[in-house]
């Protein structure tokens, strides 16, 4: 249940482009047509699906304090976290140059749609953010960071084909003349926030339930505790 929570909540609730606006560049650049918006968004997946993990494994084993216990009792107060930053990146950067190997060897033209924003990647926030929220939501299995990836990456691969799908169609609509290019799309981007933003009721009902329950069961405490209480104190008199 947890695993089915994480990814449905990465993909709709805490989607990268439409709660957290990360990855904007490429969002707005590469989104003219859904082909080129498909090879983007797959790259992005395959990135944050390999690299979220790894730098779990990292966080875990190398950068947090005391991360280096399992070297030796004498590496127990070692302090690493400060080069999370350049360690994430660095990941980012080479599996983000494996993605460019592979497109530019498999789809030459996919390669030269995308141009300098394949290898862009590396720098796009979004894909950062990805690692950091792993990290600062201290997700706590490697199976979990996983699905994180996945489903993030999944989430923002959905924001820039729908995006990407509407400015097609929009080029034959009657758009007023100072709201063409930028101005609509940021118009539109706004407009299917406060769409995903509805699906926040999605995991909410089961918390409400648990805090009626638990509402429930502290009123029947003190009930009880009345009572006993009441019971006391006739007796003693």
């Amino acid at each position: 249940m947890e695993h089915v929570e994480l990814f449905f909540k990465s993909i709709f609730i805490d989607n990268m482009v439409f709660a957290t606006f990360l990855g904007m560049c490429s969002y707005l650049a590469v989104s003219k047509k859904v082909s080129t918006a498909v090879g983007l968004g797959a790259a992005v997946i395959f990135v944050l699906a390999i690299t979220v993990p790894l730098n779990w494994l990292l966080d875990q084993y190398v950068l947090q304090p005391g991360a280096l216990t399992w070297l030796g009792p004498e590496y127990a107060d070692y302090d690493l976290s400060f080069l999370s930053f350049i360690m994430f990146i660095a990941t980012i950067a080479t599996m983000v140059q494996l993605v460019e190997i592979v497109v530019e060897k498999f789809s030459p033209s996919l390669y030269n749609s995308l141009g300098i924003f394949l290898p862009l990647i590396a720098v796009n926030c979004a894909i950062l953010g990805g690692s950091l929220f792993m990290q600062s939501r201290e997700i706590a299995t490697l199976g979990l960071a996983l699905n994180y990836g996945i489903g993030s990456g999944i989430g923002w691969f959905l924001a820039i084909l729908a995006i990407a799908a509407i400015r097609e169609k929009i080029r034959y609509s009657n758009v007023p003349p100072a709201l063409r290019g930028l101005g609509i799309t940021f118009i539109i981007t706004g407009l299917m926030a406060i769409g995903f933003m509805s699906f926040g009721g999605m995991l909410t009902g089961g918390d409400e339930e648990a805090k009626e329950e638990k509402t429930v069961e502290v009123i029947k405490t003190n009930e009880d505790d009345k009572t006993e209480l009441a019971n006391n104190t006739k007796i003693n008199e």
